[in-house]
């Protein structure tokens, strides 16, 4: 059986984990190319210190970039700046100060990222280096912490799922439009936490910012990866970085670099196993809309133009859509014309450098000619700071990539997504259109599903880590069950909630009885997608408070089992025991019990990675000596340290 290019990739950056080929669900410790960390540098200093680390384990492997809240000129926040800047320098840390770009586009025109290569970020667009043929993946600010310490984090291999682009956009068509496109039609979750393959003959007709356009924003289609294969447009573009960084004296790569990655360019093995492949035909992709307020929910321009939805701000900036080709474009709707009376059109570059060449080119002067406000380059209203965020009953178009209700200002707006040119031409008429007339139609497409499954595997077992866990089975059969459902809101920034108080609130939004009907040793197994939702570590360490041992469930949040393992708590994946489950208490499920406790036990043996419950199997990922020894050492930051000779 042959590899997947995200479990290649992991190969040849691995640290720790199986002595086979790896392949998807495995645990392992990846030591990645590069972290990178831009505002948030501020909080992983802090764990990194309070792990006790003194030094950074590979100063060549960190970059900083500030790139967050730059228009804040706030004493605390250019104090914040200046400290982080001077552990950069004490620690001889690649750092871009404010004003330098934004940090996923530093990242990718600075040379960072190379085909093959592993590179994460503090930051959930780090899918963006999928589109130079690289694995990119965001991690959190306790995984970054690690990576300062020792050069690893760990990482569950996740599954892949295959997109096969036919054909070739029409003219009036974008990469925007293609990931916009696919969000809308695949919004149930089929690639969710999934790494994302994107083959086929349409890739070639694809330019490299439409490729990270595309990459950048699968984060809000749900995977973990967002990965294009290495073809002449990368290695054309890979060239370009070399020429303008060796002008300023830096070289990050060679031309041999360049001619091997041209002529062994990392792929998938032909018999590699994919979970699900999606066929989409771009000849007949057309511009499209997201939202309001969720990037699940399209609707094509030419519907849109027909309900001639008024606007109050326009914005072209971000990671995702400002770089020099996407500056073009709206310039080339804006020329010679003026913004509607009424309309705000916000403007910045994804770097310094995008910009000084948007203005060589002349493409800056036209888009300030035609009345765009011209903002630093940075994320600014993206995130909801600085200038120009959405006030209360406004109506915005972004050619940004995120547009959840008050993400971008007022929970009172809306706010739509859309190509450069879309963005454009609505600034223009004061309402969301495009600059060209286009038919609407859904493009052609297939979802196809493969059968799979976690093997059985015998696993040596450390000690202190436990062979089998038994407890009571409790079946919480809900999907989607969040963090807030796990521990409200009102006790997570209190400082003064014990465990014990814990123990008695866990659940309380899911199922109010929740606490008073489980005891300690219970096991909890539920639904697809569980711990979405904010990334509130009580969520975790309210089970363990409540003596949890695990939770079983068809899937999980990538950003709760992060925490959880981080936290040394236990999480398994085996959605055919759900499936089971369903298919048991269908009448329990029907009359739409929370929290269903038949009062028999449930068994997870750990040394075989089988799970048995009423004389029946259900195969799990083996967890190896890296999960252990999480669990074991209790949570990463405990690991590190002992690790470091620091416990």
């Amino acid at each position: 059986m042959g590899q997947t290019i995200v479990e290649k990739i992991a190969q040849i950056h691995l640290a720790e984990g199986p002595k086979r080929p790896l392949r998807t669900g495995d645990f392992v410790s990846i030591r990645p190319r590069h972290v990178m960390t831009h505002d948030n540098t501020s909080a992983v200093m802090s764990k990194f210190k309070g792990i006790g680390a003194k030094k950074i384990h590979d100063p060549k492997q960190l970059v900083f970039a500030l790139d967050h809240d730059i228009q804040n000129r706030e004493d605390s926040n250019l104090a914040k700046y200046r400290a982080i800047e001077a552990f950069a320098k004490q620690h001889g840390v690649d750092f871009y100060p404010a004003g330098s770009g934004i940090g996923h586009q530093i990242m990718v025109e600075r040379g960072y990222v190379v085909p093959g290569s592993f590179v994460v970020a503090s930051d959930s667009h780090s899918n963006m280096y999928g589109a130079l043929g690289a694995i990119g993946t965001p991690i959190v600010r306790t995984d970054a912490a690690a990576v300062w310490a020792t050069g690893e984090f760990w990482w569950q291999i996740p599954r892949s799922v295959q997109v096969v682009l036919e054909g070739s956009l029409p003219q009036a068509a974008t990469g925007k439009d293609i990931i916009i496109t696919l969000c809308g039609l695949y919004n149930h979750d089929e690639v969710l936490n999934a790494a994302v393959e994107f083959t086929g003959p349409g890739v070639a007709s694809l330019s490299m910012d439409a490729r990270l356009s595309i990459s950048n924003m699968t984060t809000e289609w749900g995977p973990l990866v967002g990965w294009f294969p290495v073809d002449q447009v990368t290695i054309d573009y890979l060239k370009g970085v070399k020429r303008r960084l060796a002008a300023q004296g830096i070289e990050r790569f060679t031309d041999r670099d360049i001619e091997n990655w041209s002529k062994n360019s990392p792929r998938p093995d032909p018999d590699s196993v994919y979970s699900a492949r999606i066929v989409l035909d771009l000849n007949q992709v057309t511009p499209h809309v997201s939202g309001p307020d969720t990037v699940q929910v399209m609707a094509s321009l030419a519907e849109m133009e027909k309900n001639r939805v008024a606007i109050q701000k326009a914005y072209l900036l971000s990671c995702v859509n400002s770089r020099v080709e996407d500056l073009q474009a709206a310039a080339n709707v804006l020329r010679g014309k003026k913004v509607a009376a009424g309309v705000k059109f916000y403007l910045g570059a994804a770097s310094k450098w995008v910009q000084e060449e948007a203005e060589k080119r002349g493409i800056w002067q036209t888009l300030l000619d035609a009345g765009a406000n011209p903002l630093p380059a940075g994320c600014g209203p993206c995130i909801g700071l600085g200038v120009g965020l959405l006030e209360p009953g406004e109506v915005g178009i972004s050619a940004t990539n995120r547009n959840f209700k008050g993400r971008m200002g007022s929970r009172d707006a809306k706010c739509y997504l859309a190509s450069p040119e879309v963005v454009a031409a609505s600034a223009l008429a004061g309402y969301i259109c495009g600059p060209h007339h286009m038919s609407d139609h859904s493009p052609d497409r297939s979802y196809t599903e493969f059968a799979g499954g976690a093997a059985a595997e015998k696993v040596d077992i450390l000690p202190g880590f436990p062979e089998h866990v038994r407890g009571r089975l409790v079946f919480m059969p809900q999907d989607n069950v969040n963090t807030d459902a796990i521990y409200g809101k009102d006790y997570t920034y209190r400082d003064d909630v014990t465990p014990e108080m814990m123990a008695k609130v866990v659940m309380e939004n899911y199922d109010p009885q929740f606490a008073s009907r489980t005891q300690k040793g219970d096991v909890i197994v539920s639904g697809f997608n569980f711990g979405t939702g904010s990334s509130r570590e009580q969520a975790v360490t309210a089970l363990k408070a409540k003596g949890i041992p695990l939770v079983i469930a068809a899937s999980f949040s990538q950003t709760y089992l992060r925490n959880a393992f981080n936290n040394g708590f236990l999480c398994v994946e085996v959605p055919e025991l759900v499936k089971r489950l369903r298919q048991q208490f269908t009448k329990e499920i029907a009359a739409k019990e929370k929290t269903i406790i038949p009062g028999e036990e449930i068994d997870i043996d750990f040394t075989s990675g089988v799970i048995r419950w009423r004389d029946q199997q259900f195969a799990f990922p083996p967890l190896g000596s890296v999960p252990q020894s999480l669990v074991i050492a209790g949570g990463v930051e405990n690991l590190v340290a002992t690790r470091l000779g620091l416990a």
